[in-house]
């Protein structure tokens, strides 16, 4: 998609652009690698499209973009640490290549990156940013910490996820919108429309993340494949299936918690939720949510054109990757 290639090539130019000190090595090298491997930089491109779709220039919004993107690389970081996660996009991960406790300190310098990019604008806007962007850094560990309390419960509801997911993922998502909205000054109802919009947009989004951990190509996941089954994470998937399952298959469930064979664990896993149609689901949830971002979008009140980013959001809703 013509759009989004040529936003990315402006945002990895800034992102490129970035300079770190030569010393200490241990701390600086880490956030040149992991900035370097990428990603779909969905953040920043919702800040800048949010912003231009209420007529301000994207050099105006490029700062509180990159903030975004810094801010969200911070959080992988440290829930890579937190998963025990070997990959991230296809390569290794921060503490996999260095060591715990420089990719943590290596983290942190990114947040203090973000808040130093905000600082760019001038007191009215910065007031208004950084009381969205602190609610969303709170709300982003709050979900953190719900998702790794979920680990050590056999029990997890429907709504308890979807409360978790909003607060780690769907925040963010607002919260970079809303960045675009409070540059381009924005009325107030545009950006609580604009904020609900990326509310329900990330929540299809994060569904969506969890079906493809399971069921996506990993040559384009870039993560190893069943991820969250082998780190036995709460999905929705896990919580549907545990909901729909006989007896039996819950004990079978409940076995391979502890299997050691990865592979088989992946697999039999699987097998268990196709069986229980959990998939489908998943689809028809995610599917609700992407509808419920569309009714908010549609009450966005602008004199600009609207199609870049509903170009972008269905792009990422029909994604594979």
């Amino acid at each position: 998609m013509k759009l989004i290639n040529d936003y990315s090539e402006l945002i990895e130019n800034e992102i490129a652009g970035i300079s770190f000190p030569n010393e200490p090595k241990n701390l600086y090298d880490p956030l040149s690698y992991f900035l370097a491997l990428g990603g779909k930089r969905m953040r920043p491109l919702l800040t800048i499209l949010s912003g231009e779709l209420f007529g301000e220039k994207k050099e105006n919004l490029m700062p509180a973009a990159i903030a975004i993107e810094l801010f969200h690389n911070f959080s992988l970081i440290h829930d890579d640490i937190m998963d025990a996660a070997p990959l991230r996009r296809g390569k290794a991960t921060v503490h996999e290549k260095w060591n715990s406790n420089s990719a943590i300190l290596s983290g942190d310098v990114l947040l203090v990156k973000a808040y130093q990019l905000l600082s760019h604008y001038d007191a009215h806007k910065l007031s208004a940013l950084f009381l969205v962007f602190n609610k969303t850094a709170i709300e982003v560990c709050e979900g953190q910490q719900l998702d790794m309390d979920f680990e050590n419960r056999m029990e997890v509801s429907e709504q308890e996820y979807l409360t978790m997911i909003q607060l780690k993922t769907a925040v963010l998502l607002a919260c970079a919108l809303q960045f675009g909205a409070i540059i381009s000054n924005a009325s107030e109802e545009n950006r609580k429309n604009v904020y609900d919009f990326g509310l329900h947009l990330g929540l299809a989004f994060q569904i969506q993340d969890d079906i493809l951990d399971l069921y996506g190509d990993p040559s384009k996941v870039g993560k190893q494949v069943g991820g969250d089954v082998i780190c036995n994470k709460k999905t929705l998937l896990s919580i549907v299936a545990r909901s729909r399952a006989t007896d039996t298959e819950r004990q079978e469930l409940d076995f391979l918690l502890n299997e050691v064979n990865i592979e088989q664990k992946v697999l039999k896993t699987r097998s268990i939720y196709d069986n229980l149609n959990v998939k489908a689901f998943c689809e028809e949830t995610m599917k609700k949510h992407h509808e419920l971002a569309f009714s908010a979008f549609n009450k966005i009140k602008t004199p600009n054109s609207k199609e870049n980013i509903k170009a972008l959001c269905n792009f990422l809703f029909f994604r594979d990757f």
